[in-house]
């Protein structure tokens, strides 16, 4: 068994169906967490009452309720949330894991990605492979790179404390891994642990265009080549033309030059990556090969 402690903050906003699905799914766990914090961030349903009902009965689930924005949105609101609920933690256990509402996990989970910490003392932040079913098929998504899946970010404790406090925008989830790869951390998915999510990336971020919107102003702000940015709009495009929303935003953005990541060093780390000598393997990854695995 695992030597290692962990806690999750779980960012809310209208998640009643899905707060019940993660309690049941944490509960079950063969590695319970020390400390689940609930953090409500302008809900107008019953998922705060759920959560208040949740702590009631179980001492390791802790509520928090911060202001929220006018809207759902990613980005700031979800990253105001965590921080918020790393100083309700206090002390903080070996591993903090940012944890998505709409997830569910198989019991023994958490317990195989503290394994994985435990075997890479220079692992510093991951992840088990995202599901999300398609026509009742529960099929792995492919990410580029060392990608970290958002929905069950997991850190471990000296990593997280090296790369706080973490951008409050879309895009916080890349910088975040640039500055633990410069500070020596490794990330990785995990292929052979995987969590089932529940909800399509971005389905809450209003509408696809919104999306790609988002996204391309993100990479404006960490500073992506922008050759890059336009072969990644271009290969996302053959499967959702809304991607091509992203060169509009990247261009809008610099147009109104706007501000960039200040870091130097997690900038040119970036663009190595980036660059014309390591594109056939960025073209590979794209092509999904690391999404091939499915679940029933």
């Amino acid at each position: 068994m695992t030597r290692l402690s962990y806690a999750a903050i779980t960012p809310v906003r209208n998640e009643v169906e899905n707060v019940r699905r993660l309690a049941d799914s944490l509960e079950a766990q063969l590695f319970r967490p020390v400390s689940w914090v609930i953090v409500d961030n302008g809900s107008s349903d019953e998922t705060q009452s759920l959560a208040a009902e949740l702590a009631e009965t179980r001492n390791w689930i802790h509520v928090l309720s911060v202001p929220g924005d006018a809207r759902a949105r990613p980005g700031a609101p979800i990253v105001r949330a965590f921080h918020a609920g790393l100083e309700t933690l206090g002390t903080l256990p070996d591993v903090i894991v940012k944890l998505d509402a709409d997830v569910s996990c198989d019991p023994d989970y958490f317990e195989r990605v503290l394994e994985a910490f435990e075997d890479d003392e220079r692992l510093g932040i991951t992840s088990g492979t995202c599901l999300e079913e398609e026509n009742g098929v529960w099929r792995a998504q492919a990410v580029t790179g060392d990608h970290v899946r958002g929905a069950t970010r997991a850190y471990r404790r000296e990593c997280l404390q090296a790369v706080l406090p973490l951008e409050e925008r879309v895009g916080w989830d890349g910088i975040d891994e640039l500055k633990a790869h410069v500070l020596g951390w490794r990330t990785r998915m995990l292929t052979d642990v995987s969590f089932r999510h529940h909800r399509k990336v971005g389905q809450r971020d209003g509408g696809a265009a919104a999306r790609w919107r988002a996204l391309g102003s993100a990479s404006y702000f960490m500073g992506y080549r922008f050759s890059y940015l336009l072969m990644r709009a271009v290969h996302r495009s053959r499967r959702d033309p809304a991607a091509l929303a992203m060169i509009g935003s990247y261009l809008g953005a610099w147009l109104r030059r706007e501000p960039r990541y200040s870091d130097v060093s997690v900038v040119a780390h970036l663009r190595e990556q980036q660059s014309l000598r390591r594109l056939r393997l960025r073209a590979r990854e794209a092509l999904g090969r690391a999404g091939s695995q499915q679940s029933s």
